[in-house]
């Protein structure tokens, strides 16, 4: 199943800094299977407040999701983009091809049933 890393960043400058760590990022990503889906695209915030950009980069399962972020050879390119740009990042399961929110309701229903 395939998992995400999620960062939601704000002001971000365009410093040295950020080239780098922009220039040296996908070398990181590839030994994991990481690939990205959302990188600093226009962000159309529809509800609620949302200021900066997004990026959201794949990978094949959350273990490789989480020995990316993990892995020597991102942590030391990461302070090159945190020390300038503020935000929050997360790592997340996604959802099998076959996946039907009304059955997650159903699930849910039965539990509040009891």
């Amino acid at each position: 199943m395939p998992a995400f890393a999620l960062a939601h960043l704000h002001d971000a400058p365009i410093n040295e800094d950020i080239l780098t760590y922009i220039e040296r990022i996908q070398a990181t990503l590839d030994p994991f299977g990481g690939r990205f889906r959302v990188h600093g695209g226009e962000v159309e915030v529809k509800e609620g407040d949302w200021p900066g950009t997004v990026v959201i980069v794949e990978f094949p399962d959350v273990e490789r999701a989480r020995a990316w972020y993990d892995s020597p050879a991102y942590r030391e390119i990461l302070p090159l983009r945190t020390r300038h740009i503020p935000g929050a990042t997360l790592i997340v399961d996604g959802v099998p091809p076959d996946y039907d929110a009304s059955r997650t309701a159903a699930r849910l229903r039965a539990r509040a049933a009891g």
